[in-house]
């Protein structure tokens, strides 16, 4: 009898613990824990705590902020953001809020976002710890919320999320040993195999892997000169000019960084000149070689709604701060919420007072 009531007991209580988990998370869960997983291989996040903010933060992807704005992490406007921008109540009224092309970039942006220096105490700390995690991410002030830290961590509990950390883990080691495998040449077919060397010593470190072995030493290559390098550059991005300045149109492999090294400059420089210090390249982006202008070409542009402050500034070949002198705008405005005039340049007025 003492069995059976123990058995009926344990019965209920997997049902009650069944029932506290959400549909909705789980197929959350579901269709972002690669994702999560990504970006602890990338950015040393652990996935845990990527899922469990992302579902608290998105209501697993049923936010107004999620479903109008893909931003999944609550993430507002800073002085360095020149994406789009989606207004939202929160703390207070009309808030400015990342706003991006899918969820996907939310989650990259999210870990760019903790590789700040306000958080660079949390990769302190064990990925495996997610209790350390939260309350550490919650003291560095991520969120408003005094309870923010134990509700990261009961979804994580309720949901196994230290599953994902784990798989990650998993999937780093798997990858290394692979890695390491991959460099012992494969005979081609219809020859006869090559012998191994017969001395091999594998040194082991977390990234990368060194196999140090006494195969042939690899044909040198000369590498390219700089010309050379702003040569080929230029035959794959051929150059226009706008407002005097010339530039350039990203391709769908160019980073700010490989861009500036094929030409030479130093990547803050180029970030500089394009306003996009924090932001990443997209393809089709405008990337001027030199500086901005002060001034337009023409004397004024309308906008139309949900323009952004950076795409006005490079499609007319005008700095930001420029802009906003000229027009007096708000240093927090990052696009355009109606249609409005937007002077580019200084304009005379007559003796009515009338430009």
């Amino acid at each position: 009898m003492k069995k059976m009531l123990f058995f009926a007991a344990l019965c209920v209580s997997m049902t009650l613990a069944a029932q506290k988990q959400n549909e909705a998370y789980l197929a959350y869960i579901e269709e972002w824990k690669e994702t999560a997983i990504q970006q602890q291989k990338d950015y040393e996040i652990p996935a845990a705590i990527t899922m469990a903010q992302a579902l608290l933060e998105s209501g697993a992807g049923q936010s107004e902020l999620a479903v109008n704005a893909k931003n999944h992490f609550g993430i507002k406007c800073t002085n360095d953001w020149f994406g789009g921008v989606y207004y939202h109540d929160d703390d207070s009224e009309g808030e400015c809020f990342r706003q991006y092309y899918d969820a996907a970039e939310s989650f990259k942006d999210h870990s760019l976002f903790l590789h700040r220096p306000r958080y660079s105490t949390c990769f302190e700390i064990a990925p495996q710890d997610y209790e350390a995690w939260a309350y550490r991410l919650r003291d560095c002030g991520y969120a408003t919320d005094y309870l923010y830290a134990p509700k990261l961590v009961k979804i994580i509990e309720t949901y196994r999320l230290d599953t994902l950390t784990e798989m990650a883990m998993r999937k780093e080691v798997a990858q290394q040993e692979v890695a390491t495998q991959d460099t012992i040449a494969k005979p081609e077919q219809g020859t006869a195999p090559k012998k191994r060397p017969l001395k091999a010593t594998v040194v082991r470190k977390s990234e990368p892997i060194m196999v140090i072995h006494n195969d042939p030493e690899p044909p040198y290559v000369e590498p390219l000169t700089v010309k050379e390098e702003r040569d080929s550059f230029f035959l794959m991005h051929p150059k226009h000019k706008c407002n005097g300045v010339t530039y350039v149109v990203a391709r769908e492999e160019d980073t700010y960084a490989n861009v500036a090294f094929r030409l030479n400059v130093r990547e803050r420089d180029l970030r500089e000149d394009n306003d996009a210090l924090g932001r990443n390249l997209q393809k089709g982006d405008r990337i001027y070689l030199s500086a901005k202008k002060k001034v337009g070409d023409k004397d004024f542009v309308w906008t139309h709604t949900g323009l952004s402050l950076w795409k006005l500034s490079q499609d007319e070949g005008v700095t930001i701060e420029a802009i906003q002198k000229l027009n007096e705008l708000d240093p927090t405005i990052r696009s355009f919420r109606t249609r409005q005039k937007i002077y580019l340049k200084k304009v005379k007025e007559d003796s009515n007072g009338v430009h």
